[in-house]
């Protein structure tokens, strides 16, 4: 018997997907046409290059520069990344392209440059973030970033940042003007901030390794003092051989001086790694995660594990 019970599912997740990637790319379509192209700035990757054939040969046409500078990285990403990927990144790349022709007579902002960086650039990454955050993808040079980073060992972050360098730069020789680069440079960089902000969220979570000769005394302290549950791993030192147990906690950036704080006290000696954590996603019937319920102690929110 074949059953067809998951499929309704994978249905309303990608329309899911398509409606957030739909919000997206109308604001950054939106924050192109009001805010970057009327003030001759552009964006990075291959957003920045089509603004730059769209200030050569028409402003109108930067949609289908966009559409046609896509391409290969499309075929790039079908043959080497995946087929979903595709989906979702050729579906992303024509509501943009859409959005773009649909805004042209959007009255244009010209004000501040300090106004036209901040908030063009925020209202841009917004949208990219809600892009790639719904699995979708503008930027074609971060698929030459992946394909780099398995043939050449390259970090993704290190190949985009270098197509950047050299898209900003030729910018400003093209035509001779350095201010209009480096402001334009300031935009990409506030776009990424929001980028990250979006895609990770206001609460930053971090992982917490704790090393110590009395781990069980030192988890019912912090568990009692701070509401916080904690997992158990089991170890080995490597030079000793000795059997250890280490205690793992997810907190909030808010919480973490009050953690170590209270570890310290506890136990002088302990040892402790510290790592930010990019996202924590549980399942609906996960058990194991401890870090999902939010219970009320000393007038606080806290995020609890269960």
């Amino acid at each position: 018997m074949v059953h067809t019970y998951k499929k309704p599912i994978l249905f309303w997740h990608f329309l899911r997907d398509f409606f957030w990637m739909g919000i997206g790319s109308f604001l950054a379509a939106l924050s192109i046409r009001i805010f970057l192209l009327p003030n001759n700035l552009i964006d990075g990757g291959i957003v920045g290059i089509a603004l730059i054939l769209g200030r050569l040969f028409g402003d109108q046409l930067v949609s289908y520069f966009l559409i046609a500078l896509n391409v290969p990285f499309i075929y790039l990403a079908f043959r080497y990344i995946r087929r979903t990927f595709v989906i979702h990144m050729t579906i992303a790349v024509i509501l943009f392209a859409g959005f773009l022709i649909l805004l042209q007579k959007v009255p244009p902002f010209f004000g501040d440059t300090l106004e036209i960086i901040v908030f063009g650039g925020a209202i841009l990454g917004v949208g990219a973030g809600l892009i790639i955050r719904n699995g979708g993808c503008l930027d074609g040079t971060e698929i030459m970033g992946i394909i780099i980073n398995r043939k050449m060992g390259f970090t993704v972050g290190q190949v985009v940042l270098i197509a950047n360098i050299f898209i900003f730069g030729a910018y400003g020789w093209i035509f001779k003007d350095w201010h209009i680069a480096l402001q334009s440079l300031m935009t990409y960089i506030v776009a990424f901030k929001m980028i990250d902000l979006v895609i990770v969220g206001l609460d930053e979570l971090k992982s917490v390794l704790i090393i110590s000769s009395k781990p069980h005394d030192l988890a019912k302290v912090i568990m009692s003092e701070l509401g916080l549950g904690l997992t158990f791993l089991h170890g080995k030192g490597g030079f000793s051989g000795a059997s250890r147990e280490i205690i793992f906690i997810i907190v909030e950036r808010l919480d973490l001086a009050e953690l170590k704080e209270i570890i310290l006290r506890e136990d002088p000696q302990v040892f402790m790694a510290i790592e930010n954590l990019h996202e924590v996603v549980a399942g609906r019937q996960a058990t194991h995660v401890p870090y999902r319920k939010r219970i009320r102690k000393k007038g606080f929110k806290r995020l609890v594990y269960e």
